[in-house]
C-alpha cells in the first residue's frame, strides 16, 4: 500500500473549501540535506484513553449490558437495579436486591418472586414477566451476528427462562434461547451461557430475562458480549479501527481524573480490575459520575496496547485525588501496590503477580516500559514526598522502566528526577495556535516533555470545529520541530458517547451504532507517519502572514517500501495564500509525477463540524498533485490544512537517509 493507499484510509470524499477575496503569496523554503535532517522522536505521537463520557464503559468494551452485578445500587439492600427494569405489574413480581450471591466481592444479587404461572387464578401475561436492561442508550444487534449471554442463576425450584434479545418496546424478539433446569440443577449458583443468533437488526435493543412459571429466582453477574471483537479480546471493532488508523506509537491509560476520583475510595484500583470479570467488584467513578463494572480493567488496557503493536503508559494513582491524600510518611502501601502492578505485566509467569496474568491468558509479559506517577498533582501539598518515594523504589526494581513526572519542565528544570514530565494545555484556538512555539526555547538537556492531553476547548471548540483542529494541527507541527525535547504527545479525550458527553469536544464520537471522526481526528491522522521520521528545516518566508506554519519530513511507506517528502501546511487565516514551494538538497529530477499526492482538510465555514447526519462533512480531500517537483506554486484555501506528498527517488537524496533513519510505516 502506497502513499495515495494510506491516505485513502483517513479520508474518502471530496471537501469543497471557502475562498476568500484577497489572496496573499508566501514562500516555503525545505531544505533537505543531510546536515538539515534530524530525527523525529519515534513515540512522538499517540492515544491517550480516559474512562470518561462513557468512553469505556458502553463504548470501547463492547459489553451490552449495564450494571450487570446488581452492583451500582451500592452495596446495601435493597439497593436501585438501574437500568434494570421490570416486565409485569406487582401482581405478577416482585423484585428487589439481596446479599447472596456467591462472588465475595460482589454480594449483591437480583431477587425475584414470580406470583404468577402458567395455569390457576393469576396467570402470567403473554411472554411471562422478569426484568430488562437496556444497555447503554440501547444494545446495538445486528442481523446474522451472534451474541454470548452469560448468567448466574438460582432458584427454590425448576426453572424455564427465556433469554432474548427484543426491540426496545420489547415487541420485536430479536433472538431467543429458553433455559430449562430442575430444582436440583439450580439450588445452588450455577453458570448458563447461552448465544444468540440476531435475525434482525435493531441498534436500540435491550436484553430479557423472563418466565412464566411460578417461584423464586435470583439472577447475577449478567453479561452480553457479541462474539464478533477486535482480535477477539472483548473491544468494539469499529472503534478500535479507527485507533489502529491513527497508526499511534503509545496508549496512556486510563486516566486523566478517572485515576485520581474525587475521594480515593473512588479512585481507580488496578487489583480490582483483574482476574474473572465476575469478581470484580467495579467502582463509581465520582469524577465524571457514572458506574463501571471494570470490565475494561488493568489487563485489557495492556492487551489493548498489545493488540495495537503499540507501547502502554500505565498511569496509577500516588495517594492523591481531587480532595484527600495520603501523607508521605503511610505511602509505601500505595508503593507497594505500583510495584506489583509492574510485575503483573512484566514479571514471569512464575512470579506472584506474573502468575496471575498468565492465569488470564497471557504467559509472557506485556511491555510495559512507562509509567506516570499520578495525574495533574504537581501542586498537591504531598506530590513530590510521594513522588520521590514512588520514584527511588522503582528505579530500584526496574531500572529500565521511564518514570513520568506531573510537574510541567518545560520552563525551567524540575527539582525532582524523572524521565519525562506532564504537559497538559487546553485553551483557545488562537492561544493553541502561537503555541507551536511553545518549546522552541525548552532547555534541550534533562528530561523530556510528553504532552499528554492537548485540545482546543470553549466556544472556539463547539463539538469539534475545523478551526480548532487547525488550530491544533499548528501546535503538533511546533511539537514536530521540537521533537528533541518533546518525546510523546497526545489529544484529549479520545472518546464520547454521544449520549454522556461529560466533556466536549473530542476526537471520536459514538452511540450503540454510529461514529465518526472530529477534525481534530482527522488531524492527527495527517501526523500518523511522523513519528521516526526525519524532519528538514522548513522556512515560510511572508510579508504580512502569521497564520502560516510548515514543515517537511521524509517517511517511508512499510506496504511499498517507497520514500515520501512530506510537506505539511497550515493556513490559520482567512485569506487564499498562493504558495511558491523550493526543495533544496534533492538531485534533479529525483520528485516522481505520478505518485506525489495532495491532501486538504478544509470547509466551507470555519466552524463546521461532523454528526451523526453529515460524519463526512468535513475531512481530508486527497487527490493526485498535477505539478509535483522541487519548484512548484500550491494553492493553500483560507482556514485549511494542506499535506503534500512528493514520491521521491531514495537514490536522489542527498541525506543519507535509510529505512533505519526515516520513519516506515
Amino acid at each position: 500500500m502506497g502513499v495515495l493507499d494510506v491516505l485513502l484510509c483517513c479520508c474518502c470524499c471530496l471537501v469543497l473549501p471557502c475562498f476568500a477575496v484577497e489572496a496573499q503569496t508566501a514562500q516555503l523554503i525545505v531544505d533537505a540535506s543531510q546536515a538539515s535532517g534530524r530525527p523525529i522522536s519515534p513515540t512522538l505521537f499517540g492515544l491517550f484513553f480516559e474512562e470518561i463520557n462513557h468512553a469505556g464503559a458502553g463504548g470501547l468494551w463492547a459489553e451490552l449490558v449495564n450494571n450487570r452485578g446488581f452492583e451500582a445500587g451500592g452495596p446495601n439492600t435493597p439497593s436501585n437495579i438501574d437500568p434494570w427494569s421490570i416486565i409485569g405489574s406487582e401482581s405478577s413480581l416482585l423484585v428487589s436486591t439481596d446479599r447472596s450471591s456467591c462472588f465475595e466481592r460482589n454480594k449483591v444479587a437480583l431477587r425475584m418472586e414470580v406470583l404468577c404461572d402458567s395455569q390457576g387464578a393469576n396467570i402470567c401475561p403473554a411472554g411471562g414477566v422478569g426484568i430488562y436492561n437496556p444497555g447503554f442508550w440501547g444494545m446495538n444487534v445486528e442481523k446474522g451476528k451472534t451474541y454470548s449471554v452469560t448468567l448466574y442463576v438460582r432458584s427454590s425450584g425448576a426453572i424455564n427462562v427465556s433469554v432474548s434479545l427484543t426491540s426496545s418496546n420489547g415487541l420485536q424478539t430479536l433472538a431467543a434461547e429458553n433455559i430449562m433446569a430442575s430444582v436440583s440443577e439450580v439450588s445452588n449458583w450455577t453458570k448458563f451461557n447461552v448465544l444468540l443468533v440476531a435475525k434482525g437488526t435493531n441498534p436500540s435493543s435491550r436484553l430479557q430475562l423472563t418466565t412464566a412459571r411460578k417461584g423464586l429466582i435470583w439472577f447475577d453477574q449478567v453479561s452480553a458480549m457479541p462474539l464478533d471483537t477486535y482480535k477477539g479480546h472483548g473491544f468494539r471493532k469499529d472503534l478500535v479501527d479507527m485507533l489502529a488508523d491513527m497508526k499511534p506509537q503509545f496508549l496512556r491509560f486510563p486516566g486523566g481524573c478517572f485515576v485520581e476520583g474525587e475521594w480515593l475510595r473512588n479512585a481507580f484500583r488496578w487489583k480490582e480490575t483483574i482476574g474473572q470479570w465476575e469478581e470484580r467488584p467495579g467502582h463509581f467513578g465520582d469524577v465524571w459520575m457514572y458506574w463501571t463494572d471494570d470490565g475494561l480493567g488493568y489487563f485489557e488496557f495492556l492487551q489493548l496496547a498489545e493488540d495495537l503493536g503499540t507501547r502502554p503508559i500505565w498511569v496509577f494513582n500516588n495517594g492523591i485525588s481531587h480532595n484527600d491524600q495520603v501523607d508521605t510518611s503511610n505511602i509505601l502501601p500505595f508503593v507497594q501496590e505500583a510495584l506489583d502492578g509492574i510485575e503483573f505485566a512484566t514479571g514471569s509467569p512464575d512470579s506472584t503477580w506474573g502468575s496471575i496474568r498468565a492465569a488470564m491468558g497471557h504467559p509472557e509479559p506485556f511491555d510495559l516500559r512507562y509509567v506516570a506517577v499520578g495525574n495533574e498533582d504537581c501542586g498537591k501539598k504531598n506530590y513530590r514526598g510521594n513522588y520521590l518515594k514512588f520514584y527511588s523504589a522503582i528505579k530500584h526494581a526496574y531500572p529500565d522502566i521511564q518514570i513520568i513526572s506531573n510537574c510541567d519542565g518545560s520552563s525551567h528544570p524540575l527539582d525532582h528526577p524523572a524521565d519525562l514530565y506532564d504537559f497538559h494545555v487546553y485553551t483557545s484556538a488562537s492561544n493553541m495556535f502561537s503555541m507551536a512555539h511553545q518549546f522552541d526555547r525548552t532547555p534541550r538537556k534533562g528530561p523530556k516533555a510528553f504532552v499528554s492531553e492537548y485540545a482546543v476547548t470553549g466556544k472556539d471548540a463547539g463539538g469539534g470545529s475545523l478551526l480548532a483542529a487547525l488550530a491544533e494541527a499548528g501546535f503538533l507541527i511546533g511539537l514536530e520541530k521540537n521533537s528533541d525535547v518533546v518525546e510523546m504527545a497526545s489529544y484529549a479525550p479520545l472518546f464520547v458517547n454521544a449520549n454522556n458527553k461529560r466533556w466536549s469536544p473530542d476526537a471520536i464520537v459514538f452511540n450503540s451504532s454510529q461514529l465518526y471522526g472530529t477534525p481534530s481526528y482527522w488531524v492527527q491522522c495527517f501526523f500518523s507517519e511522523s513519528s521516526g521520521a526525519t524532519i528538514f528545516n522548513a522556512t515560510l518566508q511572508t510579508e504580512s502572514s502569521t497564520s502560516l506554519l510548515a514543515s517537511a519530513i521524509l517517511w517511508k511507506s512499510s506496504e511499498d517500501q517507497k520514500t515520501y517528502l512530506r510537506i505539511k501546511i497550515v493556513n490559520f487565516g482567512s485569506n487564499i495564500v498562493n504558495l511558491r514551494i523550493r526543495v533544496d538538497g534533492l538531485e534533479p529530477n529525483s520528485v516522481s509525477m505520478s505518485g506525489s499526492t495532495k491532501t486538504v482538510l478544509t470547509s466551507k465555514n470555519v466552524m463546521d463540524e461532523n454528526s451523526f447526519d453529515e460524519p463526512k462533512k468535513v475531512i481530508p480531500n486527497l487527490g493526485l498533485l498535477e505539478n509535483a517537483g522541487e519548484e512548484m506554486d500550491v494553492g493553500l484555501s483560507a482556514h485549511s490544512f494542506t499535506s503534500i506528498d512528493l514520491l521521491v527517488e531514495p537514490s536522489h537524496l542527498t541525506t543519507g537517509a535509510d529505512s533505519s533513519s526515516i520513519s516506515s510505516s
